[in-house]
């Protein structure tokens, strides 16, 4: 059965990942249209297009989450246990989180770069082997260390990141993270920003 499960979820991943590329090609499609095409319709429809693609899969609902606000296409998986070929890389970083958590974070870091803040990655996805190993380095959280209890970590769900922040980036964070989904819910840890997209 788990088995099957997780082939589920791998199989709801990429349809996410198609949803994604077929937005982009839209827009880009769009945009390269004939400029003389003014009807109504097709404006409305380049219009549509841009929108999805600039608010991602959030625009589309093409995901579930349970109660707790984990995505159902990675619970089969299990925390720490995601597959690569089930996350996505964030912009030109090493660093990988559930798909639309990373198109939201690199969209983030893009448009703060615009704005002259320079947002950092310094964690991002933890499997399960990296966070027993946090735990026994750093302690666990409960006891006044800095670690999830292995196998509850949001980071082993692709759902929260590390940043690099300095003053001026975490001012931008805090009046802007919330656009992109991304909330500071860690007391001690002002640096660990959790993905909580609008569903």
């Amino acid at each position: 059965m788990e088995g099957v499960n997780a082939r589920i979820a791998n199989i709801q991943s990429r349809i996410i990942a198609l949803q994604t590329q077929q937005a982009t090609t839209a827009t880009t499609a769009a945009r390269t249209s004939e400029s003389g095409s003014s009807s109504s319709a097709s404006f409305a429809s380049q219009l549509q297009g841009a929108i999805a693609a600039r608010n991602g899969p959030e625009a589309g609902q093409t995901y579930k989450l349970n109660a707790k606000g984990i995505p159902e296409d990675l619970i089969a998986y299990g925390n720490g246990k995601i597959p690569a070929n089930a996350l996505e890389q964030v912009g030109g970083t090493r660093h990988k989180l559930w798909a639309p958590a990373a198109e939201k974070l690199t969209q983030l870091i893009d448009d703060a770069r615009r704005d002259g803040v320079k947002i950092g990655i310094t964690d991002s996805y933890r499997p399960y082997e990296e966070q027993v190993d946090l735990a026994r380095r750093k302690g666990l959280y409960s006891q006044g260390g800095l670690a999830a209890k292995p196998g509850t970590s949001e980071h082993g769900w692709g759902m929260a990141t590390d940043l690099d922040l300095n003053p001026e980036a975490l001012a931008w964070m805090r009046k802007n993270g919330d656009r992109y989904g991304f909330v500071e819910n860690v007391k001690r840890e002002s640096w660990h920003w959790a993905f909580r997209p609008n569903t």
